[in-house]
């Protein structure tokens, strides 16, 4: 799939393993030789992500300059000419929300670091938001307000984000379309009958709209309980 959509930057989350772990059919992935990892310190099998890239960055930095997150390998930007691409993998609140206090400090953390980026040049963030911002963002809201992906106080912190100049690219382009998922449980035959939810985003700065071509859900594409996305734009 990866060779047929052939993209300019791929980025890759809750990879589970690190740099020297990384599958060598990976590794050789025809037009994308600029590979950008990071995983958990001591924390093998957990979180984890990557960047691949068909053209070499100008700069890649690794983490939002947060202690409390960085160990956890989930975030990795690149910077190109035009813009910078981040690829995150942001926090889960855990079963019973046992993990929400942390994920709202990543969220404030995090939306700093992404207004000091958009200070110098655009931004796209990819990745797994771990939220589905409004109800037609999942198949059943009134069941899931107090589960993690779906609580006020997750929903909220996409809320600001989007507030502070920032594009859900998909709901721009698409602002009605439902059943728009990107996320399945394994359990009950959920992605064969969509009860799924819509947790991974391409978003940018407003700034970027001008250049936004398509955002498109691949929801077709096998091989993971989420599916891949793809952010189309002319920069």
């Amino acid at each position: 799939w990866v060779q047929e959509e052939a993209p300019d930057v791929l980025c890759l989350q809750e990879t589970k393993c690190g740099v020297s772990a990384v599958p060598p059919e990976i590794r050789a992935l025809p037009g994308l030789p600029h590979q950008f990892w990071a995983s958990a310190e001591g924390r093998p099998g957990y979180s984890g992500v990557g960047l691949l890239a068909k053209t070499e960055p100008l700069n890649v930095t690794y983490g939002i300059g947060d202690p409390e997150h960085d160990a956890d390998g989930r975030v990795v930007t690149a910077e190109f000419p035009s813009l910078f691409v981040v690829c995150a993998y942001v926090p889960n609140a855990g079963r019973g929300l046992v993990r929400l206090e942390p994920r709202m400090r990543f969220d404030a953390a995090f939306l700093e670091f992404l207004r000091r980026l958009d200070a110098q040049k655009p931004v796209l963030l990819c990745g797994d938001l771990n939220v589905a911002h409004a109800e037609i963002d999942l198949c059943h809201p009134r069941a899931n307000r107090a589960n993690p992906g779906f609580t006020p106080q997750e929903r909220e912190g996409f809320t600001r984000l989007l507030g502070a100049g920032f594009v859900d690219s998909f709901r721009h382009l698409y602002p009605e379309a439902r059943g728009a998922f990107t996320f399945w449980t394994y359990l009950g035959g959920a992605r064969a009958r969509n009860v799924g939810w819509r947790l991974d985003y391409a978003v940018l700065s407003q700034r970027l709209l001008g250049s936004l071509c398509d955002s498109k859900i691949r929801s077709t594409v096998a091989g993971s309980d989420h599916c891949p996305i793809t952010a189309l734009l002319a920069v």
